[in-house]
């Protein structure tokens, strides 16, 4: 079996280690894969390197990348060629550009092409895994329902198969937006490493030292790409507000990661008077260590596909607040009590999307309440360990495409 996977960069983020996970797995014992990926546009950090450490060396198409440009005709012309060559079995597409680029090709491919007669296209299967979406709080509205026009006809037209990777965005997506036919869509969560989380108690400090943050002060930390869909204007506000409640514990807020916005999030926490109680770590490669250091992550996103940074916070037994958006609402489970401004649930705390004053409340009754922490930690810990392994995510794909080509 031939598979050749689309991504459109491989930037800092989930996406990119999944590709890189699965084109790694997928080789030997009757599978061979490849990687087709973009460019990484300049204010991101580019993640080669993870693929280099996995020994994969993907197919670089310099003019695919995130943004639409008149380049893109080039980067279809560039995939198409790169199908005709490898001639897979399977066409994996991951992404959004990646998925429109990538469908429009294999459809090329797979009905008119030498070699294709009328009414009998190549033997070709086409996958697309929505890891987000576009569909809300990314663009205007005239131009979402252009994006969803176009994936409802590559949906119908050109896709075999489509995976979602929570629940809840196979309701957003198809339910709610009407992509697609249910009997397309099969729900397989996302899958990585976690041996590198659930660090011992010992390596706590290393981490926060660094910072000069004392074992005392509770030490609350955002992981990801600084960008607007992640809305860390509204955990500012929320650390704002946690700083001016006059009962609420000691403590700091760090930010790791790196992105564009980040000047302009210096600024405003200048603005908010935030002073040292903010800090920046920028990019880290010691995510284990970044993890057991903090006691709480804090996730403020608009949108979400399965937040990478949920799932290793709970594997590293931190409880999480994160705002209840797409694949969130999966991660924290069922609402078990209702408090003002946010609820309890039955692996974290979830706050409604853009409100940073329930958000302070969640964060300000969780550094109270010592116990819930803990045990929120160890429920986010098993359901992690239990659902979000990088084997079950191989064998979950190697059982999609196997059926896939029996048909």
């Amino acid at each position: 079996m031939k598979i050749l996977r689309i991504i459109a960069r491989l930037n800092v983020g989930g996406p990119a280690r999944h590709v890189v996970w699965l084109t790694e797995a997928l080789r030997g014992d009757g599978y061979e894969s490849k990687l087709i990926a973009g460019t990484v546009p300049e204010g991101e950090e580019d993640m080669s390197y993870f693929a280099a450490e996995h020994g994969v060396e993907p197919i670089y198409i310099r003019e695919m990348s995130r943004e639409l440009s008149t380049k893109d005709a080039v980067s279809l012309w560039k995939t198409f060629r790169a199908i005709r060559r490898e001639r897979p079995d399977i066409i994996h597409t991951h992404t959004a550009k990646a998925g429109t680029v990538g469908r429009i090709a294999a459809f090329v491919y797979k009905w008119f092409t030498p070699g294709t007669l009328i009414g009998r296209p190549r033997r070709v299967k086409v996958v697309h895994t929505f890891h987000g979406h576009v569909f809300h709080s990314y663009y205007g509205r005239r131009k979402t329902q252009i994006f969803i026009l176009i994936e409802k006809m590559l949906t119908r037209f050109a896709s075999d198969k489509i995976i979602v990777i929570t629940s809840q965005q196979l309701r957003e997506i198809h339910t709610e937006v009407g992509v697609g036919h249910r009997d397309q869509f099969e729900v397989i969560p996302l899958g990585i490493d976690l041996s590198k989380f659930d660090a011992d108690d010992s390596v706590r400090n290393e981490f926060r030292t660094e910072f000069r943050v004392s074992e005392e002060t509770l030490l609350v930390g955002f992981v990801g790409r600084l960008t607007e869909i992640k809305n860390i204007p509204m955990l500012l506000e929320a650390a704002r507000g946690y700083f001016q409640t006059v009962d609420a514990p000691d403590a700091k807020f760090i930010i790791i990661g790196d992105g564009h916005l980040r000047p302009e999030l210096e600024r405003l926490v200048k603005e908010l008077e935030l002073g040292s109680n903010l800090l920046f770590a920028g990019n880290r490669d010691d995510l284990g260590r970044v993890y057991a250091g903090l006691d709480i992550v804090a996730l403020t996103s608009l949108n979400e596909g399965t937040p990478l940074s949920m799932i290793e916070g709970m594997a590293s037994r931190r409880a999480v607040v994160a705002t209840k958006v797409g694949g969130v609402v999966d991660l924290i489970g069922e609402v078990e009590e209702e408090q003002a401004g946010f609820d309890i649930h039955e692996r974290g705390i979830g706050v409604q999307s853009n409100d940073a004053i329930g958000f302070a409340n969640g964060l300000i009754y969780l550094a109270k309440n010592e116990k819930l922490r803990f045990d929120l930690g160890n429920k986010g810990n098993k359901f992690a360990i239990d659902n979000y392994g990088k084997e079950r995510l191989v064998s979950d794909i190697r059982t999609l495409y196997d059926r896939l080509l029996e048909q």
